[in-house]
């Protein structure tokens, strides 16, 4: 799973921008320090974007192969939640 969540480096410590969900006590991380002044907000997101739909990708991919499926209404009303698209 990859989750992203934005904060900030202060004081020796990262503050994170909000709480993540779903993620396990000492899970394993990465963290990117990013220039503000050679960063475009927009391409950074499209980036994380595109990390979290391989991410799903591949979740969906292992439920498959685990026999781990789902009717298609529930996948079509999930999306609909999480993306704001009006049924």
């Amino acid at each position: 799973m990859i989750k992203t969540i934005e904060g900030i480096y202060q004081n020796g410590q990262i503050q994170l921008n909000e709480l993540p969900q779903d993620v396990s006590d000492r899970s394993q991380v990465l963290v990117t320090f990013l220039d503000p002044d050679k960063i475009d907000p927009s391409k950074l997101r499209q980036l994380i974007d595109k990390l979290e739909t391989i991410a799903g990708i591949q979740q969906g991919l292992e439920e498959l192969n685990t026999d781990q499926t789902r009717p298609i209404k529930d996948f079509i009303q999930q999306m609909q939640q999480k993306y704001g698209i009006s049924g």
